[in-house]
């Protein structure tokens, strides 16, 4: 039964949503049920939370649905790339860049992953303390860098990654009511907002003048970008190639470096699947460095970076703009409304998932997935605008993972607060400042 949320002020619920979106997501549900109604500002919008709604709606009726708020006010950022594209641009874009992501050649970065990720654990030291949400974006960001782009970028990952924070900070600005009329004003906020773009503008032009100076085919995605042609044999201009080179490079780092953030989180307060996770490499690996075909060998090791996107979500919230008018159950959607499906909320449902707020790999062991809802589970979304790196995440996840906890282990320093702060991606609000302790030796080949 559909459950109306009051509005009391001319901002309706979005000082409240503000506060703690994901919580407020959570709250709203558990409250008044699979469908809520609620008001941002002049927004009207729509929380839509059982599993088979939501595959109406980004996969059996898509087609009636466009981007929401949330990636529209995105492009001011990222532009026309594949995130905040629609229609033909984006299947057309979507089809460009799908090769790049084909197993033959996620085999291949799965090197550079591994690679990448034992120059890391090389450099640690034990007892030394990290802000491990740093240190998991330095790591994503140069294996990104070297998979993607054929460089490396890690020199400039705190740049980057401040730039990302100051980003991130102030991109809920830019979806406040009147936000067009904010950012004309140039106050300081989108100042500084226009000055962090501007760094990573820089740094992503500055790989595309390189690549075109030197002519080179590296065959990878920044290669397949600029050699690509439309059918009248035009090429795509350095902005088109900025704003997919720039999507990817966020998303492809970004988001992964906050689940292994929240992963390492878990195991430090789970000491029996940390446990767990070490029998596994130890057995499988033997002390050898992780391949990509050794992955389908470590199903507890997935198990772990399964959960951790079930308890703590990147994309925490989908959102999609109604164009005609909608039915859900008894319930008309009104055209023009939003349609938010968070990952955050349907995760933590009792009726799909058992103790939820538990932490329990075993749940993705072979036999213990069968008869859940698919879109009881969605981490990546659905539909045409699934997320295009998913193989990639998975295998980045698990082999970074793997390749760090055969020598390491990570506990919480003490005091260290633990919060989420949703924004653009689901990040900790005060870093993840851990502990790291050398485990010992086991068979090491290398």
């Amino acid at each position: 039964m559909l459950r109306l949320l009051r509005v009391l002020s001319p901002l309706g619920d979005l000082p409240r949503f503000r506060g703690n979106p994901n919580g407020f997501l959570l709250d709203a549900a558990r409250k008044s049920g699979d469908l809520v109604n609620f008001r941002l500002a002049a927004q009207n919008v729509f929380l839509v939370s059982h599993p088979d709604a939501i595959r109406d709606v980004l996969v059996t009726h898509q087609a009636n649905f466009t981007k929401s708020r949330m990636l529209e006010r995105a492009k001011v950022l990222l532009g026309e790339g594949l995130l905040t594209s629609e229609g033909e641009l984006h299947t057309r874009q979507r089809r460009l860049v799908q090769p790049a992501f084909h197993r033959d050649r996620l085999a291949r970065y799965a090197v550079d992953m591994v690679a990448c990720s034992a120059n890391a654990r090389a450099a640690w030291c034990d007892g030394m303390e990290m802000d491990v949400s740093k240190e998991m974006a330095r790591l994503t960001l140069a294996i990104v860098g070297r998979t993607l782009f054929s460089t490396d970028i890690s020199s400039e990952a705190d740049e980057i990654g401040a730039a990302m924070t100051e980003i991130f900070s102030l991109f809920d600005t830019l979806l406040m009511p009147f936000s067009d009329w904010i950012q004309k004003l140039r106050v300081p906020s989108v100042r500084r907002f226009e000055e962090a773009r501007g760094k990573l503008d820089r740094i992503v032009y500055g790989l595309i003048a390189e690549r075109r100076q030197t002519g080179e085919d590296a065959g990878d995605l920044l290669s397949m970008l600029l050699l690509a042609q439309d059918e009248d044999k035009t090429r795509m201009t350095d902005k088109q190639v900025r704003d997919e080179a720039l999507t990817l490079l966020i998303a492809g780092h970004e988001t992964t470096a906050n689940a292994l953030t929240w992963t390492w989180y878990l195991l430090s307060q789970n000491p029996e699947a940390e446990a767990r996770v070490h029998k596994e490499l130890e057995t499988v690996l033997g002390g050898g460095l992780p391949t990509f075909d050794d992955m389908e060998r470590l199903p507890y090791t997935t198990g772990v970076i399964s959960e951790a996107l079930r308890l703590y979500p990147p994309a925490w919230a989908i959102g999609r703009r109604v164009k005609q008018d909608y039915t859900i159950g008894d319930r008309t959607i009104p055209a023009k409304s939003i349609l938010l499906m968070s990952p955050w909320v349907v995760h933590r449902d009792p009726r799909w998932w058992p103790e939820p707020e538990r932490f329990r790999p075993e749940r993705w062991l072979p036999g213990e997935t069968e008869g859940r809802p698919k879109f009881a589970y969605f981490p990546f979304g659905g539909g045409a605008r699934t997320c295009i790196g998913e193989r990639f995440a998975w295998a980045e996840g698990v082999l970074v993972l793997a390749t760090l906890a055969q020598r390491w282990k990570m506990g919480l320093v003490p005091g260290h607060p633990v919060e989420t702060r949703a924004v653009i991606t689901l990040r900790t609000r005060y870093g993840m400042k851990m502990k790291v302790a050398a485990r010992p030796p086991q068979n090491r080949l290398n």
